[in-house]
């Protein structure tokens, strides 16, 4: 909550400097996140990261002749589609939003993609929606995201447990578009590597005691056993059990369960656990959690440096249309994404609206190395995690 109050506090102090120094328009963008749910104790530093953005084109003053950028949130619940939708609709009917910065969990942000963004024509970033339909889904070119598809974390994830000779394991997923489309890429990907699968089962949410899924999963055996779950919720409540009867004592998680609430957690007891978010080694990425700590901003959160990237792709690419509407500046943010372009790293939207306000071109790759491909989605790379001394550790990059 002290994270979640300083960064706040620190986009209200830039944002009320901003008007004080004339600047006549308002843009408000949306950012829509499960601040309640199975990964809430992600999204304070989702939404803050997401600010900082908003903040530093602001204090620039140089966005369409001296906009200030203002943020509202909503809450998506991460796993309830009507109230989601409820939520975002609340966005652009009564806030006047004009980008929408989210949703997180798959299943939402695909409810309020075809139920809100297509029929309203509002352009949306996810910064962690990452099920592999979604890159099929009928879009209108509106929805762009600054992670990865699953579809590649499913081959990472099966990867590195079959070069650290893990060749049989059970997989257990929440039951809904992500985990599902999560595990079908990872069981995929493991069987074509030589892999095998005891078991894939879904779990539900939100249940107090999970000693039926960890007794199936045990039957069933396996060197280790696959959680692609949420790590406030029932992915956690898995590996209670499993630790709980000793019925695995290895574990491979995705990326909905890398969270400091795992470690806290869990500690040692999940020690040398195999674990993939998307994140990167670059320039960029250490100037984002370097300015996120002055801010008073966990930057190392999953998911904080996708959320400043998809902020800050919206604005550049209404710099780029020289408009603050959906319908012209949408496709613009391919351009401001790619090459060519002069680099653009956290820190430097400054730079890159002079460089697009004198009519050049920007090459937008900010706190995750950012390239989108069709249909707009980010290329992606993947930070390896493990438990280490009780604490998460990043062991390497894919």
């Amino acid at each position: 909550m002290k994270t979640f109050l300083t960064a706040t506090a620190v986009a209200a102090l830039m944002t009320s400097a901003a008007f004080a120094d004339g600047h006549s328009k308002e843009i408000k963008m949306g950012v829509i996140l499960g601040f309640t749910g199975p990964i809430e104790s992600l999204t304070p530093s989702m939404a803050a990261g997401a600010e900082m953005a908003m903040a530093e084109v602001t204090a620039s003053g140089k966005l369409l002749d001296g906009a200030t950028v203002t943020s509202v949130r909503a809450d998506s619940t991460c796993v309830d589609s009507a109230a989601a939708t409820a939520a975002a609709e609340r966005l652009i009917t009564s806030d006047g939003i004009k980008a929408m910065m989210g949703p997180d969990c798959s299943g939402v942000t695909g409810a309020v993609l075809a139920n809100v963004s297509v029929p309203n024509g509002m352009v949306m970033i996810s910064p962690s929606a990452t099920s592999p339909a979604l890159s099929a889904a009928e879009d209108n070119g509106l929805f762009f995201r600054t992670a990865p598809s699953d579809a590649r974390q499913g081959v990472v994830l099966a990867t590195i447990m079959m070069e650290k000779g893990i060749t049989s394991a059970a997989v257990t997923y929440t039951n809904n578009d992500y985990g599902k489309g999560f595990a079908d890429a990872f069981e995929a990907a493991y069987v074509a590597a030589g892999g095998s699968v005891t078991l894939s089962a879904p779990h539900e949410d939100g249940k107090a005691d999970y000693s039926a899924e960890v007794g199936a999963l045990a039957s069933a055996g396996g060197d280790a056993l696959v959680v692609l779950g949420y790590v406030d919720q029932g992915g956690a409540g898995v590996i209670q059990g499993a630790l709980d009867t000793g019925a695995f004592d290895m574990f491979a998680m995705g990326d909905g369960m890398i969270g400091d609430s795992l470690a806290e957690r869990f500690g040692d007891d999940i020690a040398g656990m195999i674990g993939t978010a998307p994140g990167s080694d670059n320039a960029g990425a250490a100037m984002f959690q370097e300015m996120a700590t002055a801010a008073g901003i966990d930057g190392t959160s999953v998911y904080a440096g996708e959320s400043y990237d998809a902020a800050a792709l919206m604005l550049l690419a209404m710099a780029a249309a020289g408009s603050m509407e959906p319908g012209d500046y949408g496709s613009r943010i391919f351009d401001v994404a790619n090459a060519p372009g002069e680099p653009i790293l956290p820190g430097e939207l400054d730079k890159a609206l002079e460089i697009l306000a004198a009519g050049g071109d920007v090459d937008y790759q900010g706190a995750t190395g950012v390239e989108l491909v069709e249909p707009g989605e980010a290329a992606g790379s993947y930070a390896e995690f493990t438990v280490e001394n009780g604490a998460l550790k990043v062991v390497g990059y894919r």
